[in-house]
């Protein structure tokens, strides 16, 4: 397979260290497209001493990096979103060809990264510290916040290059430097954005990419390595959980963006076309593969079999496919992914969850959506995040009841509620335990909102119009005596 772009040199296969390529065809991983599973690029597979060698790397470049003014960076990295902004549909398709995601959707992550890129390069510019009156009159006091040094950073497959850059550029504005680590089924996207990055002229060592296969021995390095001073992760809580007990070693900060199991509600007065459209928008966005995604619908049971019966309908209506074409959604990304959904659909079935819409069998990774309505607590699929098109039903009598079954969870990502009482609203969005709550919107996410999870969701919050850019950051507390 070929992939057909107007900047062939977005296209790159090699490692990215210290300004250089790095790899060879002798050591090298297929990427595959996941709608025809066919192989299309072999990237270079590297490991643990690349992975040190970028970390010093790094290490070196945030001297000057760091004693960079803050407006040089924002120079820099303004050059960078121009160039991302001039190739969105190679991007784009690079993007859907390695991750699956229909062509539109990975279009908007594209913009979407422009964004991103901008907005931080902005924020980099208002890092603030703060002066104060002392008890003692002899004393003047400050404080600081200067970068922290060297970020490593793990990115996950179902948005490869606008988390990518929410790290990335975060730190590389706050005045950090960045390895990084893409996920194996889409180290390509990562590999483009290392490009645009040398075209934009970022120093060598400002940021590194360094693609493998096994993930283990480069995220040993990125969690142990006491040159690191700063991890960021975004991936599964069990991954999450192992990789921050290593980083205890060297007691770095963290940064943990990990699973969901994200409840929506729908009460009785609930505006049901606007429930409608916004729950199924999310629910089957990236064929359900998205952190923040719903798990638990929550149906007032006055509603509930006319509201299913409304979203049935809706959903039957989607269309699936090759992500390249016009479609609602794409194809799983890999094989485990699609044994995973199709294990927590049979294993809900086995306990008595109705199937109200059945999964059609589709060749290869193709995953028709599915509508299931089951009993809470008595399934995996109540506990587990499905990643995938299974949009699974429980009914509430009570407020008290619906909050309590919401909460009834180790996750605590995002939950979603809709109903055209204010007051509700407020006592209802107060008590749900999540980082982030949508009101009539499942839209949760925004550059300018402080994204993270409770519990098991994680630790640490990325974005936000307020103090964004201090997880990259040491605070320093200066005292003068006069």
């Amino acid at each position: 397979m070929q992939i057909k772009l107007k900047n062939k040199n977005l296209l790159q296969t090699q490692g990215y260290i210290d300004g250089k390529w790095i790899g060879s065809k002798d050591k090298a991983f297929p990427v595959f497209d996941p709608f025809s599973e066919k192989e299309f690029a072999k990237v270079a597979d590297l490991g643990k001493e690349h992975a040190n060698k970028a970390v010093e790397a790094a290490h070196l470049a945030f001297a000057k990096w760091s004693m960079q003014t803050s407006f040089a960076r924002q120079k820099l990295l303004m050059r960078l979103a121009e160039l991302i902004a001039k190739n969105v549909d190679d991007l784009a398709l690079i993007l859907t060809m390695e991750q699956g995601k229909p062509l539109h959707e990975a279009k908007e992550e594209v913009v979407d990264t422009v964004d991103i890129v901008r907005w931080y390069a902005e924020e980099g510019c208002r890092i603030h510290g703060y002066t104060q009156v002392d008890p003692d009159p002899t004393r003047r006091v400050m404080t600081l916040r200067q970068p922290l040094g060297v970020v490593g950073a793990i990115t996950p497959w179902n948005f490869p290059l606008a988390i990518a850059a929410q790290k990335a550029i975060a730190a590389m504005a706050a005045g950090c430097t960045v390895v990084l680590k893409p996920a194996e089924d889409t180290p390509l996207t990562a590999l483009a954005f290392a490009k645009l990055c040398e075209e934009a002229e970022i120093p060598s060592g400002v940021l590194n990419v360094v693609p493998c296969l096994d993930p283990r021995a480069v995220g040993e390095v990125l969690t142990t390595h006491p040159l690191v001073g700063k991890f960021s992760f975004t991936g599964s809580t069990e991954v999450g959980k192992k990789l921050f007990a290593q980083c205890a070693s060297t007691v770095k900060k963290v940064t943990l963006e990990l699973g969901g199991n994200c409840p929506c509600l729908v009460f009785e007065d609930a505006d049901i076309p606007k429930a409608l459209d916004g729950t199924i928008g999310l629910k089957f966005y990236n064929a359900g593969q998205c952190c923040n995604t719903i798990n638990r619908f929550l149906v007032h049971h006055s509603i509930y079999d006319s509201f299913i019966d409304k979203f049935k309908r809706k959903v039957q209506k989607l269309t699936i496919g090759s992500g390249v074409r016009s479609q609602n959604l794409g194809p799983l990304i890999n094989r485990a992914a699609k044994a995973k959904v199709d294990r927590l659909i049979a294993e809900a079935v086995k306990r008595g969850a109705d199937v109200l819409l059945a999964p059609k069998k589709e060749k290869g990774l193709l995953c028709t959506p599915a509508i299931l309505a089951a009993t809470p607590k008595k399934m995996q699929i109540w506990h587990e995040e499905i990643f995938g098109p299974v949009a699974a039903f429980y009914s509430f009598k009570t407020e008290a009841e619906a909050i309590a079954l919401a909460n009834d969870t180790r996750y605590g990502l995002a939950a979603y509620l809709y109903t055209e009482n204010l007051a509700r609203a407020n006592r209802v969005s107060r008590a749900l335990q999540a980082g982030s709550v949508g009101i009539n919107t499942t839209n949760v996410w925004s550059i300018t909102l402080p994204f993270g999870g409770w519990k098991e969701s994680g630790i640490g919050r990325e974005n936000g119009i307020v103090e964004s850019l201090n997880e990259f950051c040491e605070i320093k507390a200066i005292s003068t005596s006069s």
